[in-house]
């Protein structure tokens, strides 16, 4: 029995070094992949709203410039909800039908029963990383259908 005191005298504080080395080892990365992806999917949050509001904003406005402005403020106050800054944020529209690839050279002219969709692009930044990795985006699209029956 004393050899089995011995050998558990010799082991203190052993639990406390283990628990720290797999604390550092599993705990530490695994944190940061979750706000990794927390940041991901916070940018495709702010991007899906923000297209959304935006549709809707420009859908309801008077005029295409009234419009504009309605959308991308709609478009900022949906991607500040998320969290995400507004310096990320690029507001363009595309004809129905072509996805948001094509869209930047459209100018949605308000017309009853238009057909558009509005993009929005939000640079997603991950924690830690250097401000020269940006290269990730979320991209939300929304279909606007302009109402056929439209006082003036």
């Amino acid at each position: 029995m004393t050899w089995l005191r011995r050998r558990l005298s010799a082991e203190e504080g052993s639990a406390l070094v283990e628990f720290v080395f797999v604390a550092v080892v599993v705990f530490v990365p695994l944190i940061y992949i979750v706000s990794g992806f927390s940041a991901v999917q916070r940018g495709v949050f702010a991007s899906t709203a923000a297209a959304r509001e935006a549709g809707r904003a420009i859908a309801t406005a008077p005029d295409p410039l009234t419009g504009q402005e309605r959308a991308l403020r709609a478009a900022e106050l949906a991607v500040e909800d998320q969290s995400v800054d507004v310096t990320d944020l690029r507001l363009t529209y595309a004809p129905a039908g072509a996805g948001c690839g094509s869209a930047g050279g459209y100018t949605p002219t308000l017309t009853p029963g238009e057909e558009f969709s509005v993009c929005v692009t939000v640079t997603v930044r991950i924690p830690l990383l250097p401000e020269f990795v940006d290269a990730n985006t979320a991209t939300g699209q929304f279909l606007v259908e302009r109402d056929r029956y439209v006082d003036g």
